[in-house]
């Protein structure tokens, strides 16, 4: 029998596995490592090991999570997470486990949300307006956010050598690199508001924070102690700039990533272009924002048409 030991030193052995052979990001880890916490919780509580899952454990665990009234893609995600350990577990250890009854839930299509084009401009300048003596920096991190697409932990994570120039026949093209889920990269070019912003910041405030006790040479975005910006850092000022300018509860991190997606898509951008932009493996993924777009011709024609209602 496997022991409740031997259940956790396995959770963290599949932890390592999709650290180091699947490269996967710290956030996802931590999405994993979380889910698997719900269920090694459960295996607990119900005197089960991992040697001893059947397929009605399983069908217990989901009720299990539906008692804790969590949302149906969080039940998904959960068990996608305790499928792949239990695949996993099957391999390495040469059990037989049912990891063929686990399966995922039908989940309402939801459009992402974007915001419209004044409204990214109305919360840039409100960072912008802002008395800190980091709104520079702030106003550099949300210009970035629009300007490439990026998650924010992408844009937490770019260094100083990740900005680089690049010549083309007629002009010179500033570009950054993006390290995105499971390490892979992608070069993006930035806008010429974002590239102001960034030299704004590069040149008046950057260097007084690279001074203070904390040094870190390589990242672009420091913080007040001189150290790389975290998270949620990146998601205060995200916030802070939704308030003065009443978006209070409209603006995330993420939603500049949507509005990016949809004003591209808007303006004719080719949809393969956007998906290399966003870093999407699939075009399936992107093709959602397609969706916003012809949701909004569907809205103007059922207004504007006479016989359209």
């Amino acid at each position: 029998m496997v022991t409740n030991f031997a259940t956790e030193t396995a959770r963290s052995s599949f932890v390592d596995h999709l650290r180091i052979e699947r490269g996967l990001s710290e956030n996802s880890l931590l999405s994993y490592a979380r889910d698997l916490r719900y269920f090694i919780e459960f295996l607990q509580e119900s005197g089960v090991d991992v040697v001893g899952v059947t397929s009605t454990t399983l069908s217990e665990f989901e009720v299990w999570l539906k008692d804790r009234k969590l949302a149906i893609s969080s039940i998904n995600r959960t068990n996608s997470a305790v499928k792949s350990f239990l695949i996993y577990c099957a391999r390495e250890y040469d059990l037989n486990l049912p990891t063929g009854e686990i399966t995922s839930h039908k989940v309402a299509r939801k459009l992402p949300k974007a915001l419209t084009i004044e409204e990214v401009a109305s919360l840039i300048e409100s960072a912008k307006s802002l008395s800190d003596s980091c709104s520079l920096r702030d106003v550099a991190l949300l210009e970035l956010l629009y300007s490439t697409g990026g998650r924010v932990s992408e844009i937490i994570g770019i260094n100083m050598n990740d900005l680089a120039k690049v010549e083309s026949e007629n002009e010179v093209i500033q570009t950054i690199k993006l390290r995105g889920k499971g390490s892979k990269e992608r070069i993006v070019p930035i806008g010429s508001f974002a590239l102001t912003a960034l030299d704004d910041y590069l040149v008046r405030v950057r260097p007084g924070l690279l001074a203070k006790g904390v040094r870190n040479e390589n990242a672009l975005f420091l913080n007040s102690r001189g150290g790389r910006l975290s998270r949620q850092s990146a998601w205060n000022i995200v916030l802070h700039a939704a308030q003065a300018c009443g978006l209070e509860g409209k603006v995330s991190p993420h939603v500049f990533r949507h509005s990016y997606a949809t004003h591209l898509l808007d303006g004719g951008a080719d949809i393969r272009v956007v998906q290399e932009l966003l870093g999407h493996s699939s075009v399936t993924t992107t093709q959602i924002y397609t969706l916003v777009t012809i949701d909004k011709i569907r809205q103007s024609y059922s207004s504007a048409h006479p016989r359209a209602r």
